[in-house]
């Protein structure tokens, strides 16, 4: 029964994600058609069968069974529904094939456009609900894993870093973006023992980013910076709170407290801890740390070690708690000890950076098709399809609705990047029709854009089945 549950909520999550994306795509043909006075015929989303049909006016609005796309049917236009009945005709003035190319052009990037502004006001609209971290990143020392792709780029641990592919760099948040990493060849320059040193990373860097996320799938582990890359920031361990009824406060554990070593292994940083924590499978282990005399003395449960200037060092026996597949003291860090801040930005600002990131992240994606089409990154392993996303859906929104959202700005920049190529049957293909138009002064014949168009459907088909059995081979091995 949980594990049926666990499949149900991937889809939930694929279909709440894409259907706020398609709506969005959809509505913004749909608005721009009838603002120049065209008929639409439907408005569906997702594709048959319908499960529920409703005609309103000259629209017959759907929701379709599959949650994986929609389409606004435009009366007069040559589209991926090959309905060719009656286009040989003259037009009719509330049809598409009536309006001039301008009127035509704008309708079809509508789709575009909607999808872009949707992602600038949402992370807008994150960025002022939630702030913006800022941790200065010179403050900011590396944990590198041996081994690691970080390693074999050069990193040490207690590098610091000041540059971002030939840029300086002042927001720690910033340096491993993944607009940043999705370039030709990324590089960093660091801190080290007082010299700048500038390091690069072999070719094909999102392939191997994306092989190692794979290999830590399979072996259970946790997805992120640190287990893929192998470079995690060395944030102090350091306490910014203790959950109450936690093991850590029955332990007496403080905010501001430092930890300094489980089971008689030191602990360096926040993400040492982490393992430390996730290593004991719950069994009781001893923690010692160090508490500023200022406050105050720890519980009955800590015993004292020894007093080290200002501040007292206890320890204590302490079994993490089970928090679903993971175990927890009960603590969080307090990253202010790197000098982080969350600025609260108004809206005029948080616009400002949503529409930043928007720009970002659509020229870092344009860059990163251009080297999938040129071989630089291998399509296999990079190319994701409804299994890939129902995946990152799900993982997204345990993480949270934060990370969930801002999931789901990133897919629409993706969707609006998709669509706008010059693909046949996608919008790119037909604004490429519509350019021939502009300049050579008439339109393809009928019956070379209805070829094009079924050749772009069997390609879009074709793709599909390909991207399917990739995440079927990636996700079941």
């Amino acid at each position: 029964m949980e594990a049926i549950l666990d499949s149900l909520s991937y889809f939930l999550w694929v279909a709440l994600a894409l259907g706020v994306l398609v709506f969005v795509h959809e509505l913004g043909h749909f608005l721009a058609a009838r603002l120049f006075g065209m008929r639409v015929d439907a408005f569906s989303i997702g594709f048959p069968p319908s499960l529920f049909a409703k005609k309103v006016g000259q629209t017959e609005y759907r929701v379709g069974a599959i949650p994986l796309g929609g389409y606004v049917s435009i009366a007069g236009m040559v589209d991926e529904s090959m309905d060719a009945e009656g286009l040989e005709s003259e037009p009719e003035p509330d049809e598409y094939r009536s309006k001039p190319v301008w009127q035509r052009s704008i309708v079809i990037s509508a789709g575009v456009i909607f999808n872009l502004a949707f992602a600038v006001l949402l992370f807008a609209a994150l960025v002022f609900a939630y702030g913006r971290s800022y941790t200065p990143a010179e403050n900011v020392a590396l944990d590198i894993a041996e081994g690691s792709i970080a390693a074999e780029m050069g990193l040490e641990s207690g590098d610091r870093v000041v540059g971002v592919n030939g840029e300086p760099v002042e927001r720690f948040e910033d340096v491993f973006a993944p607009e940043n990493m999705a370039v030709d060849q990324f590089e960093l320059t660091v801190l080290r023992g007082g010299s700048r040193v500038e390091l690069a990373a072999e070719p094909g860097l999102a392939s191997r980013l994306s092989r190692e996320a794979l290999a830590v799938e399979r072996a259970d582990g946790d997805v992120s910076l640190e287990t893929v890359f192998g470079a995690a920031p060395r944030f102090p361990p350091v306490l910014a709170s203790v959950s109450a009824g936690s093991a850590a406060e029955e332990a007496g554990l403080l905010p501001g407290d430092r930890v300094l070593s489980i089971d008689g292994e030191q602990t360096t940083s926040w993400d040492t801890l982490i393992q430390q924590v996730a290593a004991t499978q719950g069994e009781p282990v001893m923690v010692r740390w160090a508490r500023p005399d200022s406050l105050g003395p720890a519980g009955e449960g800590a015993a004292v070690v020894e007093r080290r200037g200002a501040a007292t060092i206890y320890e204590a026996e302490i079994a993490p708690r089970p928090s679903g597949d993971r175990f927890q003291l009960g603590v969080l860090p307090d990253f202010a000890a790197v000098g982080q801040r969350v600025d609260k930005l108004g809206i005029g600002e948080s616009l400002a950076v949503g529409a930043e990131t928007t720009a970002a992240n659509v020229t870092g994606t344009f860059a990163f098709i251009g080297k999938l089409v040129t071989g630089r990154e291998s399509v296999r392993d990079n190319v994701g399809g409804p299994l890939a996303i129902a995946k990152q859906s799900k993982e997204a929104a345990d993480r949270g609705p934060e990370v969930f959202w801002y999931f789901v700005g990133y897919l629409s920049i993706a969707l609006a990047v998709f669509n706008i190529l010059p693909i046949p049957a996608l919008d790119g293909g037909h604004l490429v029709f519509l350019m021939y138009e502009a300049v050579v002064r008439r339109k393809p014949s009928l019956k070379v854009q209805m070829v094009v168009q079924q050749v772009g459907v069997a390609l879009i088909l074709a793709l599909m089945v390909f991207v399917i059995f990739n995440d079927a081979v990636r996700w079941f091995g």
